[in-house]
């Protein structure tokens, strides 16, 4: 054997549905050289290196479809590109980015397969295909290999580039109810729906968040002001602009009492329980590391609550804890905090994890600990007598969820808050010793109302049930009937498709929709060409998606461009297939015959919604061939009442499309309509065109009496035809 490597020819990032899965995945063509004379069986000791790299391959069940089926596979021999295809995929599944999706398939080249994967994130999936080629060549040449690194360097890829907890919390609740998604930045801003129904959110924020709302927020003492002058329960206390002066209200309110920056979040500069001058100067000095001004008010004792406010409804609750530490009289506060805090699984410095790492977390700040140690008279070194409790945190733990404990008068209470704060989403927080009784009773109190607040505690509770905030959030956007979408047409075949999608997009717009097109004549918003450039591609169309004007959108999908970029959405309402030459081959990309284009084609139907339509061309026999792939009902178009396609389809309830002389007949269940054509020589692309669009209007909805002048204005003479 003289050339035994794998080598990576080229990497496509597949960013819609495509001709392999309905999600974005990544496509390598990979060429195994003279490993195809090798299968896995034939490597000795192969076996037995690659399961002790990842021993977690045995949970791929694989084609065998079961438990070990991979492994099955690997004893029997199989080859590079498919082992690869796992090997990725564990890699990324190890990292947090689950991924059970894969492919491996022969080109018709010697020793060049396509590898596909499931690729949530283009950026772990890229670096997770190189580590599979090394890894499985390390395994064939038994070389080390560094896994625990490889799937480290993994996650901190995915870290950097992956949702929030609470955004993807809210993606993936809309993806539920069929609502699509895109995201607009690297970070956490996010489109729901498309063109003129899309909502946004950014976090837990939303497009209905108002800016003048999240200001008061801010301003904790406005925000104090406003819920008294509404009757809600809040401490008095006063804003100081310096140590004295906050020992002076202090003094004025009574201890003890609270000191927060005015403007601060997420519990930063708090301290509580406050009784001495020195406290009360300490906990100024950490609160002004915040914000300028500071706030001294009264102490409300009992539990920190945080109430979620979703459009005015109460959807979760969660308390904070106390975390304490017991001494043994040999351990130091720090070991102490180490091995009876620090050592719970649910503590640790991801989002992952429901309570954070004390004093080791380097995105905390540890002075409120300290200060808590210092005023028991203990420090890190201490070391407490057998049986004494140490307080070591007052707050920063609200992670039990009390969603089903808490009293209408609270809720009540918190939703008004939010109200008066004018927030649509918020984060409501308060002071209770019984979160089952009403505030009045217990001298409890609100202290903040938050906006974009974190949905994490409720998600991923430390203790008691985990609360679907983030469907909470999308039913507030989206009322129960609405999923975001507006209609959507997606056009492909071998010829007339440009054509067809702009007659479709004329039609449309003759019917009062504000229409985007993207097409090879180029972008268009409302009849209006914005570019001249051919717009076929996944960057343009999704363009016309971000439109808010867009009412309804109009697509022209190349072969080419589902091939090397897949759709630019997810589901479309109708799906038209023009036809599929004979000749209509793309070897560049190893498709080679009409047979194989025709899988390409494919995806056009695939991605029609269980209540749209498929139309199809009932002349060509290969497109015929799709009907039983669509999810929705299909539409046959034909030049003659006689294509045999035409007739089942017919009998068994279908619709038809089909030319009678010089008029386009609909017929359904036994009535027919006529749309008359203008007198013209026409090619067979053109007539095409013509029964293609008309099947598709027909499919939107759209009238024979507006068809009828929709093709009379749109074939007018180039001087007088629309732009």
């Amino acid at each position: 054997m003289n050339n035994k490597t794998i080598e990576i020819l080229d990497v496509l990032h597949l960013r819609g549905p495509n001709i392999w899965t309905y999600r974005p995945a990544l496509e390598a063509w990979v060429d195994i050289k003279d490993l195809e004379d090798f299968p896995s069986n034939t490597i000795p000791g192969f076996y037995e290196r690659l399961t002790a790299f990842l021993p977690t391959l045995v949970e791929h069940h694989c084609g065998v479809g079961e438990r070990g089926g991979f492994l099955l596979r690997l004893r029997e021999g199989t080859w590079p590109g498919h082992i690869m295809e796992h090997v990725m995929i564990e890699l990324q599944n190890l990292a947090g980015m689950q991924s059970g999706f894969g492919k491996a398939r022969e080109t018709g080249k010697r020793g060049v397969y396509k590898v596909v994967v499931r690729a949530r994130h283009e950026e772990v999936s890229r670096a997770a295909l190189v580590a599979a080629r090394d890894l499985v060549m390390a395994a064939i040449e038994d070389k080390p290999f560094d896994v625990a690194g490889t799937v480290a360097q993994l996650r901190e890829i995915l870290e950097s580039v992956a949702l929030g907890p609470s955004t993807a919390a809210i993606v993936e609740a809309a993806a539920e109810r069929r609502i699509p998604s895109i995201r607009l930045s690297e970070g956490n801003l996010v489109q729901l729906g498309y063109g003129a129904r899309q909502r946004r959110i950014w976090t837990a924020e939303t497009d209905r968040t108002s800016a003048i709302a999240e200001t008061i927020s801010r301003d904790k003492e406005l925000t104090k002001t406003l819920l008294q002058a509404c009757g809600v329960p809040v401490p008095e206390g006063s804003i100081t602009d310096s140590a004295e002066a906050a020992w002076e209200a202090a003094q004025d309110i009574g201890l003890p009492v609270v000191v927060k920056p005015l403007d601060g979040n997420h519990g930063r500069g708090v301290s509580t329980d406050l009784n001495t001058e020195a406290e009360v100067r300490a906990a100024f000095d950490l609160a002004v590391q915040e914000s300028s001004d500071v706030i001294v008010e009264r102490f409300v004792r009992g539990h920190e609550h945080r109430l979620l406010i979703v459009g005015g409804k109460l959807v979760a609750a969660a308390r904070g804890e106390e975390a304490w530490i017991t001494g043994d009289g040999r351990s130091t506060v720090m070991q102490l905090i180490e091995s009876q805090l620090n050592s719970d699984p649910r503590r640790g410095s991801s989002e992952e994890h429901p309570l954070n790492l004390i004093l080791t977390d380097p995105a905390d700040d540890p002075r409120p600990v300290l200060m808590q140690l210092e005023r028991q008279g203990v420090a890190t070194d201490s070391v407490p007598a057998d049986g004494a409790r140490v307080l070591v945190q007052r707050n920063g733990n609200v992670s039990c969820d009390v969603t089903e404990h808490v009293h209408p008068d609270v809720a009540a209470a918190a939703s008004l808050a939010a109200q008066v704060v004018g927030l649509d989403i918020a984060g409501v927080d308060l002071v209770a010793e019984d979160i089952t009784r009403p505030l009045a009773e217990q001298g409890g109190a609100i202290v903040e109302v938050n906006a974009g607040p974190g949905l994490n505690m409720h998600l991923k509770p430390a203790d008691g049930e985990a609360r679907p905030v983030g469907r909470a959030i999308v039913d507030h956007l989206f009322d129960e009937q609405e999923n975001g979408r507006i209609p959507l047409v997606g056009v492909t075949g071998s010829s007339a498709t440009t054509t067809t999608a702009r007659l479709i997009a004329w039609l449309l717009h003759l019917q009062g929709s504000y229409v985007g097109l993207a097409c090879r004549d180029g972008l268009f918003f409302r009849q209006r060409q914005v570019s001249n450039r051919p717009s076929d591609n996944w960057e343009r169309k999704r363009q016309v998606l971000l439109n808010r004007m867009v009412e309804a959108a109009v697509f022209e999908n190349g072969a080419k461009t589902i091939l090397s970029e897949g759709l630019a959405y997810d589901w479309c309402d109708v799906g038209v297939v023009t036809d599929i030459a004979e000749d209509d081959v793309l070897p560049d990309f190893y498709v080679n015959d009409a047979d194989q284009m025709s899988r390409v084609i494919r995806t056009q139907v695939d991605v029609v919604l269980p209540s749209g339509t498929a139309v199809l061309n009932a002349d060509d026999a290969r497109v015929a061939e799709l009907a039983p792939l669509c999810d929705g009902s299909v539409l046959f178009f034909a030049t003659s009442a006689r294509a045999p396609v035409l007739a089942a389809h017919r009998e068994a309830g279908g619709r038809c499309v089909y030319l009678d002389g010089n008029s386009v007949v609909l017929a359904h269940a036994g009535t027919e309509t006529g749309v008359p054509l203008p007198d013209a020589e026409r090619s067979d692309a053109e007539l095409r065109a013509l029964l293609a669009a008309i099947a598709a209007g027909w499919a939107l909805g759209i009238g024979a009496d507006l068809m009828r002048a929709g093709i009379e204005s749109f074939m007018q003479p180039a001087e007088r035809a629309p732009a």
